[in-house]
């Protein structure tokens, strides 16, 4: 009876999994024709006011005329219109727009145009958003939150290339932010490195989110006993997508090159004592309050273990037009509840 039970519970879970597939499957293909539709009707909108000198009130006009005919198809409001409009323009397009936005809700997209306005800026947002599956409030969040300026285009400094083998040092780079936001601490510019600390464990939730998708907590001052001497490392964390500890070191005042010197005896002695011999590489990042890139560099140049310097931001005013347009932390947490694993 036992056997029968399992079989039939895993016959269920196969094909409530088929069924939820087909589900999603289906739910693309839809939301697909929608986008193809809406910029069809962007760009007719746009020829008709280029070729035929259509005004702006023609908008109003089409909009009540289509409710009229369709009163069961929502999407049809004058500001969605404009939007319509506005998205055919940003895509001309038409088969780039169906190649990459199609897994995008309208909702997104329309995000992606109203506050982002450079096109590769766009692009890795919405490439973002479809790996991560941000919802509305997250992207709006990692946009305010200028995570393209400070992950993909800024001047990070690191000894990845020179240390991790490809494509871990591409993973371990991109992985990396320069600065790392920590403005939710609610500490002043010149908190200690035990305060700093202590704020972190006790928001670890909110660090997480900072670090990002793939991080997992291991410990504080995770004890490391080497030659009959007590260490301590000051945050020691897991990270699941490069399946490798990775090691955080916390300095309240500018980066100096004997940092680096601490930090690398720290991974030797990680991946001598806790690296599993299926574990990638253990990396270390030294998080300081400011950093001087030239001497970074030189620092990193032959250290032999993969490292990477960045600075922390702790209190700093948000204008008052973006801080309303901003979800909650509580919201945040719910949102990156599913996949901060």
């Amino acid at each position: 009876m036992e056997k029968i039970d399992k079989s039939y519970i895993d016959t269920l879970n196969t094909l409530k999994q088929k069924i939820k597939t087909v589900q999603l499957k289906a739910s693309l293909a839809v939301n697909s024709e929608m986008l193809l539709l809406y910029w069809e009707i962007g760009k007719t909108i746009l020829e008709k006011q280029e070729q035929e000198g259509w005004g702006a009130k023609i908008i109003d006009n089409l909009s009540r005329d289509l409710r009229v005919s369709f009163p069961e198809v929502k999407g049809f409001s004058v500001r969605n219109l404009k939007y319509m409009r506005k998205f055919a323009e940003t895509y001309p397009d038409s088969q780039f727009m169906q190649q990459l936005l199609h897994k995008l809700p309208w909702g997104h997209n329309v995000i992606l145009i109203d506050k982002v306005k450079s096109p590769e800026e766009r692009l890795w947002y919405a490439n973002k958003a479809m790996e991560h599956g941000w919802s509305r409030n997250i992207l709006v969040y990692q946009i305010e939150s200028r995570l393209y300026q400070r992950q993909a285009v800024a001047n990070k400094t690191s000894n990845f290339n020179n240390t991790l083998p490809s494509p871990q040092s591409e993973l371990a780079h991109n992985m990396l932010k320069d600065p790392y936001k920590l403005d939710f601490l609610g500490l002043g510019t010149e908190a200690e490195e035990k305060e700093l600390e202590a704020a972190l464990v006790r928001h670890m939730k909110k660090f997480l989110l900072e670090l990002g998708v793939g991080f997992a907590f291991v410990g504080q001052q995770y004890h490391l006993e080497i030659g009959g001497q007590d260490f301590y490392i000051d945050l020691l964390f897991y990270h699941l997508k490069l399946r490798c500890y990775v090691i955080i070191e916390l300095k309240s005042r500018e980066f100096k090159p004997e940092y680096a010197g601490k930090l690398n005896f720290y991974l030797s002695a990680t991946d001598d004592l806790l690296r599993h011999p299926d574990d990638k590489p253990s990396i270390g990042i030294l998080l300081c309050k400011n950093k001087n890139n030239i001497l970074a560099e030189y620092a990193l140049r032959d250290v032999n273990k993969p490292i990477g310097v960045s600075e922390y931001t702790l209190t700093q005013a948000i204008p008052e037009d973006i801080k309303t347009n901003l979800p909650t932390i509580d919201e945040l947490e719910e949102e990156f509840a599913g996949i901060l694993m």
